[in-house]
This record gives structure tokens, C-alpha cells and sequence, in this order.
């Protein structure tokens, strides 16, 4: 059997706002940024990404840059050490880094203007990664796979500072110990594929830190990340940044963590810094109108909504129309090349869970718990190892999905359908948006041609695209609109229910607050249920009436979501709670993490 054993582990000290001084020399500016702007040059003239930018970071001190997808934020934060992608280009301001004089430092000025150096150049490459570090967002594709660990690590050490492969790999190894990597001996001569989410944005944070930067510049971090990851990654910048008194530039959309870490924050929109001031200021009383939504719809998705509560009271839910018994999925299993027994990888382990009609339910937990595999196995779109998938047909018919043949699932595939996490990727950019709406109602073959056309329209107005969209192709809408085209074609065939894996991560969260109302629009509307996975417990907590939370492939606890937010009767779910950053800035510091830990 297994037994838990949870402890609790403060979050530690607040951070100081930006209105205190101690004696390690914080305030100190260590790079100042003026007059910044970056331009895309394009067909139809130059497109300023970055416009009149001036922001100061100071020694010891966290500014937090926040605005939606396309505000400019990466794009500024590359600019500075000028890496920005082409058609890219600086065009105007300045960068100073004012350096702290040191042995390392001797024939160096005191104050270096970076947008004066060719990018090019060995200037500049000697001040990436030894005094400006940068964190970048993805960190699969930001790791070469076809280098180890430690290889990619000691790079930095080994091109600015003299030393010695046996010295290189030592310091290695320290810094895999700094940044928390489990087993650092075994984990430096291991691949990135070898390593978790986590794992590899630590490895990643061990290379920026390899040469003690003064600045680390950190885009988007943690937003791939699960919450208790997340929380993990925030607290090792924090510790570290207090070790050494370093600058930090961090960027994000999510105002939970710019409430947990920032000391400054400077709010971008369409390229220009429209607010910057104290955390404490800003979260109390924004003046610019676009900060003051940013901030309301954090607090829209902190509480359940309105609107889902008052369809309930008018509309109760109906009886279970999709029942998960004992579902279980096992990944490679049977017999592998030797002719040897292979286990496999058990993903979903004795599932049980019901969706009941006009209901919404959440399903919730870490990368590989087994949420997205079970969505899939209750979709059919998996084999099921064990166990039934139980769906009560329009006409009441219950149907066994678990052991149809793909000819026979013709019919549930149509009524059970779903929206995928990335609205980039799962558009095909060779097809116009009506293609991609009318594909599934072309696969059906019951409607004719002007009959599918005028189906399309009325599904662009109602996910709220203008006609225009019909013959546009996705790279021509944003993430929110496009996501919104994915919508349209899983409700295209007229479906009973919608599951939604991850359906609103990828986008900005006033973006989320939209989708979100869409869909349950579109559920009173079509008389939708639906499922929705999600690592975001504010997101489930905002749309769904009850809530499945899922740990190693099992369901550990479900119910109520106000009451499992509320009152947690598992352990591993106060730990996933306890990890949730709150957008208050006063409450930092008086959260209490819950370490969840599992033995056999």
C-alpha cells in the first residue's frame, strides 16, 4: 500500500518592495534602458515591436514586465543583448550596463552602452552569460539534445573563464547542486530528453548562473511549468538572487507570480511601457486603464462564474452521459524486440469518473498524471487496456465504446469532440479557416457544398469571427482568435459533448476569461457538456462544477469544486492548492507550501 507523507515548508521571508534598503547595496542601477525600440522591417514598412522603451533594473531587485502575447515583452528583453530574430533590428536608445570594477574586469569601462557593440561581436559575446544571462522560455528547445547536461552547463565557464576540463566539470556539478538537480553526478552526463520539465528549466537556470551574472533576464520561465513546479522554480531565482544581489528582469503574463516575486513592474501593450511603478502601488490602485483589466480578469478567474452558477440554478444537470469504470491505459506493454515481457508504462490507472449532461467537469493534475491520456481513452481516440467507457447515445442507448472498431465509433467520434491545448499547432496553416471549420462536416458527408458553406458562417458568428475569417489562413488571427476557429470546428457536427485538454494555457489570461465565457455560452446555446483538463486550478475553478484531481495515473480525489478547492480531503491535493500563487502582493510570505510525498 502506499502511505503519504505531507510537511509544510514556508514560503519563506517577503520579498522587500522597492521602498526598502538593507546594507547589500540594493537600489543600485545596474542597467538602464533608454529610449528602446525594435522594428520588424516587412512588406508593407518597418513594424515597431519595441517603442521608446526606458526601464531601470537595480542590484538585488526583481522588475517584473507583464502584458498579453504581443506586447513586445520578449522582443525587449532579446534587444538587449541584441538577439533579436530577422527581419528584426534595433533601431533607436541605448542599454548601459554599469559594471562594478573587478579583476576580471580590468580594461573594461565602467559603463557599457551594449547597443554600441556589433552583435557580432567579441565584445558582446563576452558580456552574454557573464554579466547578462538569459532564461529562455521553452526549455526542450532551447537545450541541444544532442549534448549532455553537463556539456551544455559548463559551456559558458569554459568560453568566458580559463579552467580546466577536470575544474569545469566540478564547477558543474556545483551548480547542478545549486539549482536542486536530483543525483548531480548521475544528471551530468545525461541528455535533456532524460530530464523532466522541471529538471530541465533547472538545468537551464544552471547555465545562466554559471558565471555569476549581474543581470538575469528571464522570459517566461515558468509558464510551461506545473504550479507546484512553478512554485519550486520561483522559490531557487529568489534564493539565489538574494545570495548574490543580482538584477532581475523577469517576464510573464501571470499575475499571481508578479504578485509573488516582483519588487517593480512595468506593464507593456502594442510595444510601449504604459505603467511601471512599485508592486504595491500598482496592485492596489492601477491608473492605466489596461492594467486595471489585466488585474480584473485575474480576479474574475479567482472565484467561480456568475454566469455558470445562474445557467445551473435555471438549468440543473441531467444524469451521467459518459462514465469512465475502471479505465486503465498501459503504454508499451507486451512483448519488445527481444521477445522479452515488457511492462510498459501504466498511465491511467482503475479510473472511475462520470460526466453527467449540461455539466462541466474538471480534470486536474501535474504533467504525467494521466489527465490528457484518459481524455483521450474516454474519447476513444486510445485503445483502453481495461475497463469500460460507458456513453449513453442521443436515442438512450448506453454504448460499450471501450471495445468498438474504428467503424463503429463513427457515430461517437461526431458526438464527442475536442479542443486541443495549442491553438498554433493544431491548425493546419495550409488550409483557410473555412477548410479547417468545414473539414469535420466534410467527413460526415451529409451536407452539400453551399449547405457546409453556410453552416461555416453561422459557426464563425457563433464563436464571434467576422465572415472575413472564411478565406483568411491561422497565421493571420491571434492566439485567442484561433483558438477560437478550434472551437468552431469541434462544435461544427452538432457534438454532445466537448473535451477540452488545456484549452486556454496558451493564451494570455484576460484571453482566458473570453474563451472561457465562450464556451459557456455555446454550452447554453447547444446544451454542451463538457470535460476540461487543465494544470490551472483558477481556470477550473472558474468553469467547472466539479472537479476530478489526478496524481500518477489515479483519481485520488473528486467532488464538489468549491468544496475540494475549500475543504481538500487528499494530500496531494493541498499541495497542489498550497503551490497556487495568489495576485496579492500582501500575501506574500503567509502562504504555507505542502510538500506531498508518496512512499510504497
Amino acid at each position: 500500500m502506499d502511505s503519504t507523507a505531507p510537511s509544510t515548508m514556508p514560503r519563506g521571508a517577503p520579498i522587500p518592495n522597492t521602498r526598502d534598503h538593507d546594507n547589500k547595496g540594493r537600489d543600485t542601477t545596474v542597467l538602464e534602458i533608454r529610449n528602446l525600440s525594435t522594428e520588424f522591417v516587412t512588406k508593407r514598412g518597418a513594424f515597431r515591436a519595441v517603442d521608446d522603451v526606458s526601464l531601470e533594473l537595480h542590484a538585488g531587485k526583481t522588475l517584473c514586465v507583464v502584458g498579453e502575447s504581443g506586447s513586445g515583452k520578449s522582443v525587449m528583453s532579446r534587444s538587449i543583448l541584441q538577439i533579436v530574430d530577422p527581419p528584426g533590428r534595433v533601431a533607436a536608445g541605448q542599454v548601459l550596463l554599469h559594471r562594478h570594477r573587478t579583476a576580471r574586469d580590468a580594461g573594461i569601462e565602467d559603463t557599457v552602452d551594449l547597443l554600441q557593440l556589433s552583435p557580432t561581436s567579441k565584445a558582446i559575446r563576452n558580456l552574454r552569460g557573464r554579466d547578462i544571462a538569459m532564461i529562455f522560455q521553452e526549455p526542450m528547445s532551447s537545450l541541444s539534445p544532442v549534448h549532455r547536461i553537463g556539456d551544455q552547463v559548463g559551456e559558458a565557464i569554459r568560453l568566458h573563464e580559463r579552467v580546466s576540463k577536470k575544474e569545469m566539470r566540478e564547477r558543474t556539478l556545483e551548480l547542478l547542486r545549486k539549482v536542486e538537480i536530483p543525483n548531480p553526478g548521475k544528471a551530468i552526463d545525461q541528455f535533456p530528453f532524460e530530464f523532466s520539465g522541471g529538471m530541465r528549466q533547472r538545468a537551464m537556470i544552471a547555465m545562466a548562473l554559471a558565471c555569476n551574472p549581474t543581470v538575469l533576464i528571464a522570459d517566461e520561465p515558468t509558464t510551461a511549468l506545473d504550479v507546484t513546479i512553478q512554485a519550486e522554480i520561483l522559490d531557487l531565482i529568489r534564493s539565489i538572487q538574494d545570495e548574490s544581489d543580482m538584477a532581475v528582469l523577469f517576464i510573464t503574463h501571470d499575475m499571481g507570480v508578479v504578485a509573488e516575486i516582483a519588487d517593480e513592474i512595468a506593464v507593456m501593450r502594442y510595444g510601449k511601457v504604459v505603467e511601471t511603478g512599485d508592486v504595491y502601488d500598482i496592485f492596489e490602485a492601477p491608473q492605466h486603464p489596461y492594467t486595471q483589466r489585466l488585474l480584473n480578469s485575474v480576479k474574475e478567474l479567482d472565484q467561480p462564474s456568475e454566469r455558470r452558477l445562474a445557467m445551473r440554478q435555471a438549468r440543473p444537470v441531467g444524469a451521467p452521459c459518459l462514465v469512465s469504470d475502471g479505465v486503465t491505459k498501459v503504454f508499451g506493454a507486451g512483448k519488445n524486440w527481444r521477445g522479452r515481457e515488457a511492462r510498459g508504462l501504466l498511465a491511467v490507472d482503475r479510473a472511475d469518473l462520470e460526466l453527467r449532461k449540461g455539466e462541466n467537469l474538471g480534470i486536474v493534475g501535474e504533467s504525467g498524471s494521466g489527465k490528457t491520456t484518459l481524455g483521450r481513452c474516454l474519447q476513444r481516440v486510445y485503445d483502453v487496456t481495461a475497463g469500460h467507457v460507458l456513453y449513453t447515445a442521443e436515442d438512450g442507448r448506453e454504448l460499450d465504446l471501450a471495445p468498438m472498431t474504428e467503424n463503429q465509433l463513427a457515430g461517437p467520434w461526431r458526438d464527442i469532440r475536442t479542443v486541443f491545448q495549442d491553438p498554433f499547432s493544431s491548425l493546419n496553416p495550409r488550409m483557410t479557416i473555412g477548410q479547417i471549420i468545414a473539414e469535420p462536416l466534410v467527413v460526415a458527408g451529409k451536407l452539400t457544398a453551399p449547405e457546409i458553406r453556410d453552416r461555416v458562417f453561422e459557426l464563425l458568428e457563433l464563436v464571434g469571427l467576422p465572415d472575413t475569417a472564411y478565406m483568411r489562413y491561422p497565421h493571420a488571427f491571434s492566439g485567442g482568435q484561433r483558438q477560437r476557429v478550434s472551437i468552431a470546428r469541434a462544435i461544427a457536427p452538432n457534438p454532445r459533448i466537448i473535451i477540452a485538454d488545456e484549452a486556454t494555457s496558451a493564451l494570455d489570461v484576460s484571453l482566458r476569461t473570453q474563451i472561457l465565457d465562450l464556451l459557456l455560452d455555446l454550452q447554453e446555446r447547444l446544451d454542451l457538456s463538457f470535460i476540461l483538463i487543465s494544470h490551472d486550478i483558477a481556470v477550473i475553478r472558474y468553469f467547472c462544477d466539479r472537479i476530478a484531481v489526478m496524481y500518477r495515473g489515479r483519481i485520488v480525489e473528486a467532488g464538489d469544486t468549491e468544496e475540494v478547492c475549500r475543504n481538500p480531503a487528499h494530500d496531494y491535493t493541498r499541495s497542489l492548492l498550497s503551490a497556487v500563487p495568489v495576485a496579492d502582493p500582501r500575501m506574500r510570505g503567509q502562504k504555507q507550501r505542502v510538500r506531498y510525498t508518496e512512499t510504497t
